[in-house]
């Protein structure tokens, strides 16, 4: 069992910067990789990005890449989603989430967190 527990997001100009955090309960977090979703009104939820298990491959949705970093450190039971270069297109409520897959985790993750909005104004 993996509880999810969201930080960070709110309000910013286009251009700008947020910082997402998921933090983590459990001992058996390291073994699970994480992943970012986002969803927009109106829209299809969105794979955003994920990292392994251990850190070392991390995947980015097209729209994303080249602006936004993901990190996790097991150590503190957390994952952290650096959003850089904002656009408004990127407001959306955004979900962190596990699964003991690196795969699934980018489709059908077992585990959520509870959603922080980002909302970027232009």
């Amino acid at each position: 069992q993996v509880q999810l527990v969201q930080s960070g997001g709110g309000l910013v100009q286009a251009g700008g910067s947020l910082r997402l955090s998921c933090a983590a309960s459990g001992r058996t977090f390291s073994s699970y990789a994480v992943g970012w979703f986002r969803q927009a009104p109106g829209k299809e939820r969105e794979f955003v990005s994920a990292v392994s298990s251990s850190g070392s491959s991390t995947y980015y949705g097209d729209s994303v890449k080249g602006r936004f970093t993901i990190s996790r450190d097991n150590a503190k039971n957390t994952v952290s989603l650096q959003m850089n270069s904002l656009k408004p297109e990127d407001t959306a409520v955004y979900y962190c989430a596990a699964d003991a897959s690196s795969l699934r985790v980018r489709s059908v993750p077992h585990y959520w967190g509870q959603g922080t909005q980002v909302t970027v104004s232009s």
